[in-house]
This record gives structure tokens, sequence and C-alpha cells, in this order.
């Protein structure tokens, strides 16, 4: 964490489907200000980036700012600084956000997945502080994660790692949208969850009414979410082998069970690997929340500078 420095200050924006977050970070990830309005992508960039503008200069209020960075739902192209075609951002499709910002704004401008931000926030700051290597990932709709290695985002060749929804954890399972048969997301996910409770329990209230359940002692609930955490299970047990990371962080909306859910996760995880690796495992719960996206975009410039 060298690059980052006291009483410096940057803008984080956490972009998502519903609502946009921009806050003032210090250089010791600390929200100084903090702003949210409804995200409106239907408008279209030239609104968004109007809103950005108006919300920028309410939360920067008489601090200098050095740098801005940027959370956004993929697909993204970081180093052309494009949002190209996030499905739940419509109206803003090959945008080139960074460019717009810093026309503006007159300083440099980073964009990066949403995931990773998240990723870079608990690992500096959260829960992975002091870590030389942490995994984050995110279980909620979908599953994503971020790398960071001795403190810097690790994103890979063409900005494409972290991406593991789309490993494949069951061969020749079933198959949802563009991803693998078998893909991780689709076992896992608070979607797959719910999926799974549509079929069998003939119930509607997603993964949430399945949790109610489980916790209630129902049997069937309970072996639903077992199926998902042993899944989950298969795709950390993968990463432990190929990245042996300090320490794995879990957030996202179904780890808001995390009394329920890390226990057999823990437990579950352990038994596929070596046993010399056992003792080495660590997967503890996020703890920045909500705000894990904002304080991420916030500290991602001090490691691009």
């Amino acid at each position: 964490m060298e690059s980052i420095k006291d009483s410096r200050y940057t803008i984080g924006i956490d972009l998502g489907g519903t609502n946009v977050r921009v806050a003032l970070v210090d250089s010791n990830g600390t929200i100084v200000n903090e702003l949210s309005k409804r995200t409106e992508s239907d408008k279209g960039g030239t609104y968004l980036i109007e809103r950005l503008f108006s919300m920028i200069d309410r939360v920067k209020g008489n601090y200098q700012i050095e740098g801005v960075g940027i959370g956004s739902p993929g697909p993204l192209n970081p180093s052309e600084g494009m949002i190209v075609d996030p499905p739940n951002l419509p109206g803003i499709h090959n945008f080139p956000i960074v460019q717009e910002l810093e026309k503006g704004l007159s300083i440099p401008v980073f964009l990066e997945n949403d995931a990773n931000v998240a990723a870079l926030a608990e690992a500096l700051v959260g829960v992975g502080k002091g870590k030389s290597s942490v995994v984050y990932i995110t279980v909620s709709t979908g599953i994503g994660a971020g790398i960071v290695i001795d403190g810097k985002l690790y994103s890979g060749a063409n900005g494409n790692a972290g991406e593991v929804g789309n490993m494949i954890v069951l061969p020749r399972g079933p198959q949802y949208s563009n991803l693998n048969s078998g893909a991780l997301e689709v076992m896992s996910s608070g979607t797959a969850i719910g999926s799974n409770a549509r079929d069998i329990l003939a119930i509607r209230g997603g993964a949430k009414e399945v949790f109610e359940l489980a916790i209630s002692g129902d049997k069937t609930a309970l072996s639903i979410i077992d199926t998902a955490t042993e899944y989950l299970a298969i795709g950390i047990a993968n990463l432990m082998h190929i990245l042996d990371p300090a320490i794995f962080v879990l957030g996202g909306g179904v780890m808001q069970q995390k009394e329920l859910i890390l226990p057999m996760l823990r437990e579950k995880t352990s038994k596929y690997l070596y046993p010399s690796m056992q003792p080495h495992l660590l997967i503890e719960p996020a703890k920045l929340g909500t705000k894990a996206g904002v304080i991420g975009s916030g500290l991602l410039p001090w490691g691009r500078f």
C-alpha cells in the first residue's frame, strides 16, 4: 500500500443498474462525503455524464481531487475507458465514459469492473487488509470475483481475470443464458437457488424465501442450499489450487445468510483440497457491505497514477 498517501482525495463512482453512488474518498479509504441518485441509464450517456458532474461537484466541496475511479457492471473495455454493453445499463452502450469525464474534469479517470473495485476495497481497507493476496467473490444474482495481489488488482491480459461465474463445476450440467453448462453461476448463485426452489418447492420468493424456509427447518430448502454451497465449494477449491490466496472474501446478497452458509462452505471446500493445504484455507465474510464499490472506486486511482 505504498501508493496510498495521507490527506489526499479522489472521487469514487459506484455505477449500478438502479442507483449511482458518488463519494469523496480520502487516501485511507474513508468516505468523507457521498451522494446517491437513481441511475436512469435509459436516458442515455449524455444525461448520465451531466448527472455525474453535478454529483461530483456536490460531494467534493472545497477539496482538491486528484483522480476519479468508476466501478461499473460489465462488459467493459477498461483500457479504452469504455462501457460496452452491460445488460443492466440500458442506454449506456459503447459509451466512452472515461473520455467524457476527463474532458470536463481535467484529471485522470479510471474504469474497472464493479467486482474488481469491491475486491480492491476489501483487500486494502476491509477484511483482507494486510494480506498478501485476496480473492473476493460476490455471490448474488450472479457470481463474479476480483483478485488483488500485493495491493494491486490482477485483471489478466485482456481484463477478464475473475470471471469465475462461467467456471464449469458440473460438466454437462444445466445451462443458462450465455454461460457454460454447469457453470458456477448456474449452480450456486442466488438466481440458481431461487430457480431450483421454483422447480422443487413451487415457491416464487427467490433465494430470500428459500433461506427463510431453511432457517425455519425445512429440509428441502436446506437441501437446495446445501447443493448450491457444494458447487461453490468446488469453485473455491479450484481457485485455491490455482492461486493459493491468503484469504477468500465473500460478499453479495447471498452472503447476508453467512451464519448458515459459511460453516458448511468451509467444511465442504476443505475436503476438496490436499491435506497439506487445508490449514491454510481462510474464508471470511466481506466487511464493507454496500460501501465496498464506492470505496474501491475511490482507491482505484492510487494504483494507476
